[in-house]
């Protein structure tokens, strides 16, 4: 054990057994008693105004549905400020102390595999890096105020979106720790203690190797840190009430109890810990001045946040001594540059609903989409998301190529494997399908597939028998007659196939009452017109929607897939501490709830012939604002959760038939929603293509 690590762990055991010691003193208090210290000046206590940061409510009351920054507008204006051809893996490295950073840069040496360096600096000094470290691909220089420790800046990265390309992440800082050099009681110094930051992150070529193997083997490796410097609820220092304050926002509650987090706040993590920050919206204004604190701040906070939403996403925080040996003891290179294989085929719901056309004109007025419903929604209670903003694609017409290419690139970017369109089809009619129609005629190289969307049009937007503005009709139009109106899209090379088949899936299958009959006729015909052979699926809806009972075998179907919520849990939860609007009459329901009963299904027995789905979240207030029904609890984390059990329920099969579900690509109108908002960024879809990449 090498001089900086045996000062480390003497520390670590001090603060443990100091914590172990009967007081009447509260625990976080404990260790400055036993040392025979004054707690610092403003130990516990709250922050000044202008509010009490990271208050939720002050948070809520300022707004944050219009175009959300996060990072110093200057960045915006240089040049180069992203990066165009990124490695896969990312030093994030924090400047205060510029005689440190020579000492830190000797260490990245050790990286065998090609990184971009990010330096954030609030020295004020430009920081000189040498030329002739192997394997810096690319480096960028940030410069920003001295505020939230190394914290801010690192959130300020991550929300001007400079890290989203990367699987893989150092975070690293300047530390001195000067507060912990002028109190007595610790066995190291702020030196040693970051001497054995770097010996357990960095220190040899090989370390990192194997550190990169943990990730590179290891699916639900979440965060690596040096040894003795994970920690848990003892150490919540004053910062519970903080830490909550900012897990509003992303509506989780916290059980204090579970904590486990990275103390000194440098690690290796999954790209996705530090990427999914952005959903918090945070912004300068939510640290403190500087002053020299030593706890109770945003960045304490967060450094502990950090711990528990990493367990959210189903991801561990483990010392570097823990990381899981590797039976590949090559597998770091996947991290080289080489195009890294997709665990899963994920393919996400595609509504073609965003663009005129005659039969909306005439219902709802001439110009219509459903944006007009988006954006007039209101909330429904204290920090409800609404309405939704679009930011990267903006509110698109889906007349226009451009908006379909823009929404393939980011697909291709988070790792979808094409889209399944919704397909409208009534008695020989065909709604909305200018989009699809558009697509086909283009040369836009993105996989898709088609389900038939076999309900009602009505005015509630819920294919009921009531308020019908166009109906099903299998009487006049057989629906045998369906498959040679798609026939044209099966025909095309780019439709979506599993193990060779193409994918055909029917929402509503038992609205036909001979609906076995009618798959038959379908494969029959599309051998006759040369399509090849189909994979034909039925959405699991439930029998409250035409769901089919029996197997599927029994209908003459090659399997199944999930729509959630359909045929999901419905667990109403207490409204009153979301101050929900007198006027409300709908229905709240918990996400983690959901969440919890599909994973342990999952886990029970998933038919050989089912394809499992995940979705976003669900929230219909767009188009029934004070009756809708709604999902409360949904955030990037705990969706990355779901998505990954899903991952490990189709892992075992060949790899053409590990296909997942997600609800939805684009359906704004219910908040279920892959594409990029003013509130989450692009957090949903690093969530998903961290899983398909892990």
């Amino acid at each position: 054990m090498s001089v900086r690590r045996h000062a480390g762990k003497a520390k670590i055991e001090l603060i443990k057994g100091a914590m172990k010691v009967r007081s009447k003193i509260a625990p976080r208090k404990r260790l400055y008693a036993i040392l025979g210290k004054e707690l610092p000046e403003g130990y516990g206590v709250p922050p000044e105004p202008p509010y009490e940061r990271p208050n939720f409510n002050d948070w809520v009351d300022v707004g944050t549905a219009g175009r959300f920054t996060g990072f110093p507008d200057e960045w915006r204006m240089e040049p180069g400020v992203t990066i165009e051809d990124p490695a896969s893996v990312a030093v994030v490295m924090h400047v205060y102390y510029v005689d440190l950073v020579d000492e830190l840069l000797e260490q990245l040496r050790t990286i065998p595999v090609p990184f971009d360096l990010l330096i954030t600096n609030a020295s004020g000094t430009k920081v000189h890096v040498p030329t002739d470290i192997a394997n810096l691909r690319n480096h960028r220089e940030y410069p920003i105020l001295n505020r939230g420790r190394d914290i801010w800046p690192t959130i300020a990265l991550i929300n001007s979106g400079v890290i989203d390309p990367y699987p893989v992440i150092l975070k690293v800082h300047t530390k001195k720790s000067q507060w912990r050099e002028s109190h007595e009681g610790f066995s190291n110094t702020g030196e040693q203690w970051r001497g054995s930051f770097y010996d357990d992150l960095l220190g040899t070529t090989e370390n990192v190797s194997e550190i990169l193997n943990g990730f590179a083997s290891a699916p639900s490796l979440g965060v690596v840190t040096a040894n003795e410097s994970v920690l848990g609820p003892e150490f919540w220092g004053d910062n519970e009430w903080a830490t909550q304050q900012l897990a509003n926002r992303v509506q989780l509650d916290i059980d204090q109890k579970s904590l486990r987090f990275a103390a000194g706040s440098m690690y290796w993590c999954r790209g996705f810990v530090l990427q999914g920050l952005r959903a918090l919206c945070l912004s300068e204004v939510d640290f403190e001045p500087e002053k020299g604190q030593n706890n109770a701040t945003t960045a304490h906070a967060i450094e502990r946040l950090i711990g528990v939403l990493t367990e959210q996403a189903a991801l561990s925080t483990e010392e570097r001594k823990a990381v899981p040996a590797s039976a590949d003891p090559s597998a770091w290179r996947r991290f080289d540059g080489r195009e890294i294989p997709h665990r899963v085929r994920a393919v996400p719901f595609y509504l073609p609903q965003f663009h005129p056309f005659e039969e909306n004109n005439r219902w709802w007025g001439t110009g219509f989409t459903e944006w007009l419903n988006v954006a007039s929604a209101q909330p429904v209670y204290h920090g409800h998301y609404q309405p939704m903003v679009p930011t990267d694609l903006g509110y698109y017409d889906l007349r226009t190529s451009q908006a379909r290419v823009d929404q393939a690139n980011l697909a291709k970017f988070a790792g979808v494997e094409g889209f399944m369109y919704y397909y409208y089809w009534f008695a020989g009619k065909r709604l909305m399908s200018q989009p699809i129609e558009q697509m086909l005629a283009s040369d836009l190289n993105f996989p898709f597939c088609l389900m038939w969307a076999n309900e009602n049009w009505t005015r509630r937007w819920d294919g009921a028998d009531e308020h019908v503005l166009i109906a099903q009709d299998y009487e006049h139009v057989p629906a045998e007659n369906f498959i040679d109106d798609v026939a044209e899209f099966l025909a095309d090379d780019r439709y979506l196939t599993i193990s060779g088949k193409k994918v055909l899936a029917v929402y509503r299958p038992a609205q036909m009452a001979n609906f076995g009959d009618v798959v038959a006729n379908w494969r029959s015909r599309a051998r006759e017109l040369g399509l090849g052979e189909l994979k034909i699926l039925a959405v699991d809806v439930g029998s409250r929607f035409d769901g089919l009972s029996g197997t599927n075998a029994d209908h003459g179907l090659d399997g199944s897939l999930d729509f959630p919520p359909h045929n999901m849990t419905y667990a109403h939860i207490d409204r009153h501490p979301l101050k929900v609007h007198p006027k409300f009459r709908g229905n709240i329901l918990g996400y983690r709830e959901v969440v919890d009963d599909a994973i342990a299904r999952l886990r029970g027995s998933l038919g050989h012939d089912h394809f499992p789905g995940a979705m976003v979240t669900f929230d219909n207030t767009a188009r029934r604002q004070w009756a809708p029904d709604l999902w409360w609890g949904s955030n990037p984390y705990l969706f990355r959760r779901w998505v990954c059990a899903l991952a490990e329920a189709v892992v075992t099969r060949p790899h053409d038939e590990r296909v997942i579900f997600i609800n939805a690509w684009n359906e704004w109108a219910e908040a279920a929603v892959l594409e990029p908002s003013s509130r989450y960024g692009r957090s949903y879809l690093l969530a998903l293509r961290d899983v398909v990449l892990s």
